[in-house]
């Protein structure tokens, strides 16, 4: 049986580079939606958090306490500025924000992924 040989294309490149190419590029794509998906999803449990410390009053000197509010509070802030989300003494930010996160990871994430994979076709 003679050898294959791989025709090039016209830029000078093989079928099989192009192929390699799109299959790395097709994993990034996914790492990268898995790793922000992972990331979206901690800081929903971070938020989940901080609304139950805001129902028992920790002790605000405690580093993991201290930690947690400075991750949430400045979003909490940003919606409680731009958004009515104070309801009859009850802060609705964090929901908001949860509802936030789903929002990412449920329709943003896949979207762009397949819109970076297979492109708009």
């Amino acid at each position: 049986m003679p050898p294959r040989t791989d025709r090039a294309s016209s830029d000078g490149h093989s079928a099989e580079d192009s192929n390699g190419d799109v299959f790395v590029w097709t994993n990034f794509v996914f790492w990268i939606a898995q790793v922000l998906s992972g990331i979206l999803t901690l800081y929903f449990w971070i938020v989940i958090a901080s609304a139950v410390m805001s129902w028992i009053d920790p002790n605000p000197y405690n580093p993991i306490v201290r930690t947690i509010r400075a991750l949430t509070d400045p979003v909490f802030d940003f919606f409680r500025e731009h958004l009515p989300v104070v309801l009859g003494g009850i802060d609705l930010s964090p929901i908001i924000v949860i509802i936030g996160i789903q929002f990412l990871q449920q329709y943003l994430i896949p979207t762009l992924t397949r819109i970076l994979v297979f492109g708009f076709a």
